[in-house]
């Protein structure tokens, strides 16, 4: 299959990632394992891009990197995407500083569908996710994490392109 997209991606720090693969592993347990893409950090998609943009979406990833620190973020929900195939957590948008870095991106964005910040935590078909909802609720409690990191990767398959730390 070739690649067909190119993501930029805001990943969650160690400690959420800690938080969010118990949540996972716990799923996992219970026989979850879901077709969700294998090896990638938790993290908010902030855009896509054709992937004609590699090296301006690089650059801008790089630059944006260098004017946001790491972001606060409040993991304090959990939720389906209408048709039931996404399991995810997602952040309350206070503060704003998620949505004013997802804003400053410039480079071309391929929208295809309106952007709703999460991290996923599992995809597969609705009986399974409505199964695995339960587990998850479960184990699920609210945490303060932090954006530190962007990675730009094109999809699929996955090709990791480049990745950079937001300014300390």
């Amino acid at each position: 299959m070739a690649e067909e997209i190119l993501v930029l991606m805001a990943d969650l720090d160690e400690e959420s990632q800690r938080i969010m693969g118990g949540w996972y592993g716990k799923l996992h347990e219970k026989g979850f394992t879901g077709v969700q893409t294998p090896n990638l950090p938790f993290h908010i998609t902030l855009a896509c891009f054709a992937l004609d943009k590699e090296q301006e979406a690089v650059e801008e990833m790089e630059e944006l990197a260098k004017r946001f620190p790491a972001i606060p973020v409040h993991m304090s929900h959990m939720g389906m995407f209408a048709g039931g195939k996404i399991l995810f957590a997602a952040p309350d948008m206070n503060p704003a500083e998620l949505l004013n870095l997802r804003q400053a991106i410039k480079t071309e964005k391929q929208e295809r569908f309106p952007w709703t910040p999460h991290s996923t935590i599992l995809i597969d078909d609705a009986e399974k996710i409505q199964k695995a909802l339960p587990v998850l609720v479960e184990d699920f409690h609210p945490f303060m994490g932090k954006i530190t990191r962007l990675h730009l990767c094109a999809f699929w398959p996955t090709r990791e392109v480049a990745a950079v730390y937001l300014k300390e």
